[in-house]
């Protein structure tokens, strides 16, 4: 009994440590110090570029819902006649993490002689996507960058669910802008 719950409870562990060691978002932002955010009251999503690989029509929009439904939830209006211009941009690049390893023991002194040891490398190659997403706001006025925040995460496999993913990741992105009100 005691060693059936030291079991599940080794388990149980196991399982948190490698659920939570996944890729996660990393996200960086900045912005134009000199810039007023107080003035901008509109907005209008521009264009969606895709560099490299493009996703399919349905991440596509749901990537523009995300962010128009930040823009509104940040208490800004769509117009057609916009303060900001809103770019997205995402990029999809495939890549590689090649690591090497060597194990080996050393040799040993014996009488009259230096014995030797034994040395193996090898070679892993681990194939991945780097996945970004660029949201970029610029004055429409002067048609300057403003604001600009890039969420990146490798990418193992396609999203379970990206109808909530995709959402969390702009979310998170666009928690600093405008600048001064994150939390």
């Amino acid at each position: 009994m005691k060693k059936s719950i030291i079991l599940h409870v080794t388990f149980l562990s196991l399982l948190i440590l490698f659920t939570s060691c996944g890729p996660t978002l990393t996200v960086t932002t900045d912005y134009d110090r000199s810039a007023n955010f107080s003035q901008f009251k509109t907005f209008k999503i521009v264009k969606l570029e895709q560099q490299l690989q493009a996703l399919s029509q349905l991440n596509q929009t749901r990537i523009i819902n995300a962010v128009q439904a930040q823009m509104i939830a940040k208490g800004f209006t769509e117009s057609q006649n916009p303060d900001m211009l809103v770019n997205i941009v995402t990029i999809l690049k495939n890549k590689q993490e090649i690591v090497a390893n060597t194990y080996g023991y050393g040799g040993g002194y014996r009488p009259y002689a230096w014995g030797g040891g034994n040395m193996s490398t090898t070679v892993n190659v681990q194939e991945y996507k780097d996945g970004s997403l660029i949201i970029e706001i610029v004055n429409a006025s002067t048609n300057k960058l403003v604001w600009e925040g890039v969420g990146n995460k490798e990418i193992d496999a396609p999203s379970k669910n990206p109808d909530k993913d995709i959402p969390e990741a702009v979310k998170k992105i666009m928690a600093a802008f405008p600048p001064g009100t994150s939390k």
